[in-house]
């Protein structure tokens, strides 16, 4: 089996309800059906996810995801939203781990794993974000760096667990920054990732895993970084806030099938 080809648009804290809802109607609008083993996917704030479900309920090859989840199913946590309230709306896929949630609110392996288990429990896809810091690169630790945030998170899960986690790799040096990986660079890292899940769990599924790159991906990168073999899409930040440059980011993945 296949790893299958993802572009997520992450729009992080942006984009109020209407123009929010109006960049969602742009995009898949325009969209032509993607062919089998590619699927987009949206993540926008928790205020447009109804109506999103809604807008893309007809839609086989789009999906709409959420940002992040508490860790508890329920109870006193003002301000948080559950994976069991996202699976009743039928949310597909959890953003968990992204670098701005680790450097802001102090998120750690140890909460990453049970959130990620909570998120499985309610039959959702995470999408489980790491990579290095700017400085580790420079150390040329990056893949010791990386390869123990995988082992604290995913050496807790089971094959049969494993095969539902769709991997980003964010180099942070490159988010926001306007730096990017080289697709060199990028495809390196992957094919790291990848061993490193042949060797944790077996071949067969590495190969099935789809493994994102998350590092300011634009129009401009999109179909160098997807001709790589081992990278399978894109985390999109920035790119994503605006309908022409995400879907020639999506168009570019359509290239890799």
């Amino acid at each position: 089996m296949k790893a299958k080809s993802l572009v997520v648009a992450n729009w992080k804290m942006n984009k109020s309800y209407v123009p929010g809802i109006m960049l969602l109607n742009q995009i898949i609008s325009a969209l032509d059906p993607l062919p089998e083993g590619q699927e987009m996917v949206i993540c926008p704030p928790y205020i447009h996810l109804q109506t999103a479900q809604t807008l893309t309920k007809d839609r086989f090859d789009v999906y709409i995801g959420a940002q992040n989840c508490h860790v508890q199913k329920e109870g006193a946590y003002t301000g948080e939203i559950s994976a069991p309230m996202l699976a009743d709306l039928d949310i597909k896929y959890v953003i968990l781990g992204h670098s701005e949630r680790r450097r802001d609110f102090g998120e750690n392996g140890k909460m990453l794993t049970a959130k990620l288990k909570q998120v499985l429990r309610q039959n959702l896809q995470p999408i489980y974000c790491f990579g290095e810091p700017l400085q580790v690169r420079k150390d040329g630790q990056e893949q010791a760096f990386v390869e123990q945030q995988l082992q604290e998170v995913l050496g807790q899960l089971s094959p049969q667990q494993m095969e539902q986690v769709v991997l980003a790799y964010e180099p942070i040096w490159a988010i926001g920054t306007g730096q990017t990986a080289s697709p060199e660079e990028a495809e390196a890292m992957h094919a790291f990732i990848r061993s490193y899940l042949a060797k944790t769990f077996s071949e067969e599924l590495a190969q099935k895993i789809t493994i994102l790159y998350g590092g300011s991906c634009k129009p401009s990168n999109a179909s160098a970084l997807f001709a790589q073999p081992n990278i399978n899409g894109a985390l999109v930040g920035g790119a994503s806030l605006n309908a022409d440059d995400f879907l020639a980011i999506v168009e570019a993945g359509r290239e890799k099938l």
